[in-house]
């Protein structure tokens, strides 16, 4: 069984903030209020068994419903982390995406070099031509 490394922190407890709800909303179960936050009723249990985390739009979405602010909900579940942090890992390309952009790109400008070597133009005259060609559409 997988936990989320949130649920290893010792105060955490996304039951007490799922019991405040359901008390503050006057809902009788989990069903209730997994109708009331619009998300199907396995989620509402995954959390109450650490097989899932408090998500930020559950969260947000529990905010809109109760009007409770965002750091009461997760005061309630137990969260103290100030800053969530991303892992270094996300928003790079994975290697085999960076070797592909990389050989597309030598590959455009091997074509590019082809053709200007058939046209007869040297490439620093194209560069400049072409700069002058782009910019025509504006008003200098």
């Amino acid at each position: 069984m997988a936990h989320h490394a949130l649920s290893s922190q010792e105060s955490y407890n996304p039951n007490h903030l799922l019991d405040i709800l359901l008390g503050k909303m006057q809902l009788k179960n989990d069903a209730a209020l997994s109708r009331m936050l619009e998300v199907a009723p396995p989620v509402i249990s995954k959390i109450r068994h650490h097989r899932l985390p408090v998500g930020a739009s559950l969260l947000i979405r529990m905010h809109e419903v109760t009007g409770m602010s965002i750091r009461d909900l997760r005061d309630l579940m137990g969260d103290r982390r100030t800053k969530y942090r991303l892992s270094d890992a996300q928003g790079r390309p994975k290697p085999e995406e960076k070797a592909a952009q990389q050989a597309a790109q030598q590959a455009a400008q091997q074509q590019q070099a082809q053709s200007q070597a058939q046209q007869g133009q040297p490439s620093q005259s194209n560069d400049a031509s072409s700069s002058t060609k782009s910019s025509g559409n504006y008003a200098h």
